[in-house]
């Protein structure tokens, strides 16, 4: 059973897409082939009990079981040694990864305080979007009773588009609320 998005995909997006930058490939039309959901603790370092707490609720918004992200060199600034436990991330794909982005368009986003849409700049020049949060309580999953520190999060769209402008159309087709130019 595919999930409502990625029946939209299929449906609408696809055929709109194709109609604009004319593909003659199916294969060449973008898709969005992950969604990679960080959480990074630099007070982790201190206090290894965040952590734990952090994976938790990263799990429950996901609905699989984080990686621990650990240090790749050692930062004496930031108390930080190589190896060291410093954030936990989730990677998706598949069906999961269209119900994350499901939720996260129609549910997470109308959620957030004084939302007026995402900035269309964020974009990597490969059409990859990334997007930060700045608390977990605004996914539904996260019982707001147990929540004893607010951590922001990264969410990171990888797709296949070749350009920010087919990445952008692709994302937008498939309802990711974009801010209009004019908008601040």
């Amino acid at each position: 059973m595919s999930s409502r998005l990625h029946e939209k995909y299929r449906k609408e997006t696809m055929p709109a897409l194709v109609k604009r930058f004319s593909y003659t490939n199916t294969m060449a039309v973008p898709r969005v082939s992950k969604v990679t959901v960080n959480i990074g603790m630099g007070e982790a370092s201190q206090n290894s009990k965040l952590l734990d707490t952090a994976a938790a609720e990263l799990g429950q918004i996901v609905g699989q079981k984080p990686v621990i992200t650990r240090a790749k060199k050692s930062i004496a600034n930031f108390k930080i040694r190589k190896g060291m436990a410093i954030g936990c991330m989730a990677t998706l794909r598949g069906e999961r990864m269209y119900e994350f982005l499901d939720r996260l368009t129609s549910v997470v986003l109308p959620r957030v305080r004084d939302f007026k849409g995402l900035p269309p700049n964020s974009f990597d020049g490969r059409g990859n979007y990334t997007l930060g949060l700045k608390d977990q309580l605004v996914f539904p999953e996260i019982d707001y009773t147990r929540v004893d520190k607010i951590k922001g999060m990264n969410i990171t769209i990888t797709t296949t588009a070749r350009t920010d402008e087919e990445g952008r159309e692709l994302l937008k087709l498939m309802g990711v609320p974009f801010r209009t130019p004019g908008q601040n």
